[in-house]
């Protein structure tokens, strides 16, 4: 499907054999992308992962610019976690599947065309996602916590009950060993965070062990990703993290609210992830 103006020049879905689907065990696992091609060859190719709940086809606020600056920008639908296709309760528990989302769709992008060189942005949880890319590792004992009650769950207002959800439909269901994998992927040169969220979640050792550029733009009034708990980890353990604020009265909602309170702040984000991927995706 062709798209016009703003918005992706198309949008498919591409199925992944070796995961299931979350609805329908047995089929696979449904990615679906929008991708915006910039006029003439693309200078590199950017994976984009939207937040919770949300979709990739939101993502245009941070993929035109991209697109308008030379680079192909690629966002994803995170199966179970966006509005396009409804929620389950994996799609929120098991956030270790998202980066598995983007090594999926580099394979498959990349046997069709040159993909340049690769980076990946993403926003809230999208935010893990990009950093998982480049090796933040989840902390089993951490999520093994959360998932029996013994940590709390911050509130998921799209899926309150997520965790009861879970339970009910997977009972006794262990982690798998993915959910504190390293699910870096070597081609990613460059990752971009925007408001990141579950920085809580991942271990100090693996952020410290990160060597690749990773930016980061958090929002100053942010009560859903708070600075302390999610933002700070990024900034304090990963040495190459170039971080700042998008303003200090800027919030969580201002990145996808239809009426955001500061309509200045997708802008001034998507203008830093413009100038942090011309520094980092020159051709090699």
């Amino acid at each position: 499907m062709t798209m016009r103006g703003d918005g992706p020049d198309d949008v498919r879905v591409l199925l992944d054999g070796a995961r299931e689907d979350y609805r329908e065990p047995g089929r696979d696992r449904p990615v679906r992308v929008y991708v915006w091609e910039p006029a003439g060859e693309a200078a590199g190719t950017v994976v984009v992962s939207h937040g919770t709940g949300g979709s990739g086809g939101d993502m245009g606020w941070l993929a035109a610019p991209l697109r308008a600056a030379g680079l192909r920008a690629v966002a994803v639908d995170h199966h179970g976690n966006n509005h396009v296709d409804g929620y389950e309760p994996e799609g929120f528990v098991h956030v270790w599947e998202r980066p598995r989302d983007v090594s999926f769709v580099l394979d498959r992008l990349g046997a069709e065309r040159d993909l340049g060189p690769v980076g990946v942005a993403g926003f809230s949880a999208g935010g893990y996602t990009a950093a998982a890319a480049v090796g933040a590792r989840l902390d089993p004992a951490v999520l093994e916590a959360v998932l029996t009650g013994a940590a709390a769950l911050p509130a998921i207002p799209e899926f309150p009950g997520v965790l009861e959800a879970l339970r009910a439909k997977r009972p006794g269901e262990g982690l798998p060993a993915a959910a504190g994998a390293d699910l870096s992927d070597p081609r990613v040169r460059a990752a971009f965070q925007v408001a990141p969220g579950l920085g809580r979640l991942v271990t100090p050792e693996s952020l410290a062990a990160i060597r690749t550029p990773l930016g980061v733009r958090w929002a100053g009034a942010d009560d859903i990703c708070p600075y302390e708990q999610d933002v700070r980890p990024y900034l304090e353990h990963v040495p190459a993290a170039d971080g700042a604020s998008v303003g200090p009265a800027v919030r969580h909602d201002d990145f996808f609210a239809d009426e955001p309170a500061d309509p200045g702040a997708r802008e001034r984000a998507a203008t830093a992830a413009v100038a942090f991927f011309a520094a980092h995706l020159r051709p090699a």
